[in-house]
C-alpha cells in the first residue's frame, strides 16, 4: 500500500513539473516568435527591390496598377507599419496576408503544399533512423572488426556525397531504369482512375527516389553518432560493473547502454522535426515533387514578402515545437533528469 502511494505521488509531482515546465516554454515561445518575426522582418527589408520595382520594370504594367498595388499590400506605408500591420492581422484573425504572385492567402498555399512536404519528410526520417540505428549499434558492438570497418566505409561515403549530388545520380538512375521508376513528380497521369489502395501503391512508388535522396547523408551521421555515443558508454565504469556481476552482454549493451547512449539522438530527434518542413527542397526541386520547398524557393525568387515570412514563422514555430518535444522525450526515457536543468 505505501508503495501504491509513493507511485501515485512521484506520478503527481511528474505531471505538475511537466505541466509547470510545458507552460513556462509556451510563454517563452511567445516572445521568441515575436523576436524573430521582428527580426525577419528587417533582414528582408534590407534586401535590394522589392516585388513592385521588378513589375516597376515592365513596360506594359501603368503606374497606376503599381500604385494601386502597393495600396494593396500595404507597400506604400513605411516598413514599420508594415510590420505591425502585418502583426495585428496574424493576432485578431489568424491572417498571414496575402501572396503577391499566387494572388491568393498565404495560409491556403502553405496548407496546400504541407501535407506532401510531411509525407515525404516523415518517410525519410522514419527510414533514416530504421536504419542507422541498428547498423550504429552492430558497429558500436562490433569495434574494429571487418563489419565495423565496412559500415564505417559505407558511413563516410554516404557523408561524402552532397544531397544535390545524391538526388542527381537517383535522377539519372530512374531515367535509365524508366519506367521502373518514376523520374518525377507525386503521381501517375491514372491516379484519379486508381482505387483507394492503387493510390497509396502509386504515392509510394514515386516517393521511393526522394525518399532515399534525402535519407543517405542523414542516414550516414546518424550510424556514426550512435556508434559513437555506444562504444562511449560501454567504456563507463558502470557497464563494467555490469559485466563483473556476470550479466549478459546483451543485456548490457541493450538495457544498460543503449538507454543512456540514445539520450543524445533524443535531442537530435528534436531538430530533425523541426526541419520537417523545410529539409526536403532539394528533393522536392529535383524530383518536382509539389511541396513546401518549391512554393518557398519561388516566393524567395520573386520577394513574396509574406509568404517568406509565414515560412520562416512556421520554421522557428517547428524549432521551438521540435525541442519541446525532444525534452519531454528525454524526460520519458531517464525519468531522473529534471526538466528546470534542460537548457
Amino acid at each position: 500500500m505505501d508503495k501504491k502511494l509513493k507511485y501515485s505521488k512521484l506520478k503527481q509531482l511528474i505531471a505538475s513539473e511537466t505541466f509547470a515546465y510545458v507552460l513556462k516554454r509556451l510563454l517563452q515561445a511567445i516572445l521568441t516568435l515575436f523576436l524573430a518575426s521582428a527580426l525577419c522582418f528587417a533582414i528582408i527589408q534590407l534586401a535590394p527591390g522589392s516585388y513592385i520595382d521588378t513589375l516597376s520594370q515592365n513596360p506594359q504594367i501603368s503606374q497606376d496598377t503599381i500604385k494601386q498595388l502597393e495600396q494593396q499590400f500595404g507597400l506604400d506605408k513605411s516598413p514599420l507599419e508594415q510590420y505591425l500591420r502585418w502583426l495585428t492581422q496574424i493576432i485578431t484573425s489568424g491572417n498571414f496576408g496575402r501572396s503577391f504572385v499566387f494572388q491568393q492567402p498565404v495560409a491556403d498555399l502553405l496548407w496546400e503544399r504541407i501535407p506532401a512536404t510531411l509525407v515525404l519528410s516523415i518517410s525519410s526520417l522514419i527510414m533514416t533512423w530504421a536504419i542507422a540505428i541498428p547498423l550504429g549499434i552492430i558497429a558500436g558492438v562490433n569495434q574494429n572488426r571487418f563489419l565495423d570497418r565496412f559500415l564505417q566505409l559505407i558511413s563516410y561515403t554516404g557523408q561524402g556525397f552532397p544531397s544535390f549530388i545524391t538526388a542527381l545520380l537517383l535522377l539519372f538512375l530512374a531515367q535509365n531504369l524508366s519506367p521502373l521508376l518514376p523520374v518525377g513528380g507525386m503521381q501517375s497521369i491514372d491516379y484519379d482512375e486508381l482505387s483507394f489502395v492503387g493510390k497509396i501503391l502509386d504515392m509510394g512508388w514515386h516517393m521511393i527516389l526522394p525518399t532515399v535522396a534525402l535519407s543517405i547523408t542523414s542516414f550516414a551521421g546518424l550510424q556514426r553518432l550512435m556508434r559513437g555515443q555506444l562504444l562511449d558508454v560501454l567504456r563507463q565504469n558502470y557497464i563494467q560493473t555490469a559485466r563483473a556481476k556476470g550479466l549478459p552482454e546483451n543485456r548490457v549493451i541493450y538495457v544498460h547502454a543503449l538507454r543512456n547512449a540514445i539520450n543524445p539522438l533524443i535531442t537530435l530527434l528534436g531538430f530533425e522535426f523541426a526541419s520537417l518542413l523545410g529539409g526536403s527542397f532539394i528533393a522536392e526541386y529535383f524530383f518536382n515533387w509539389p511541396g513546401l520547398g518549391t512554393l518557398i524557393l519561388e516566393a524567395v525568387r520573386n520577394q513574396d514578402l509574406y509568404l517568406v515570412m509565414a515560412s520562416l514563422m512556421m520554421g522557428a514555430l517547428m524549432l521551438i515545437i521540435g525541442n519541446l518535444l525532444a525534452d519531454l522525450l528525454l524526460k520519458a526515457v531517464d525519468p531522473r533528469i529534471k526538466l528546470e536543468n534542460l537548457k
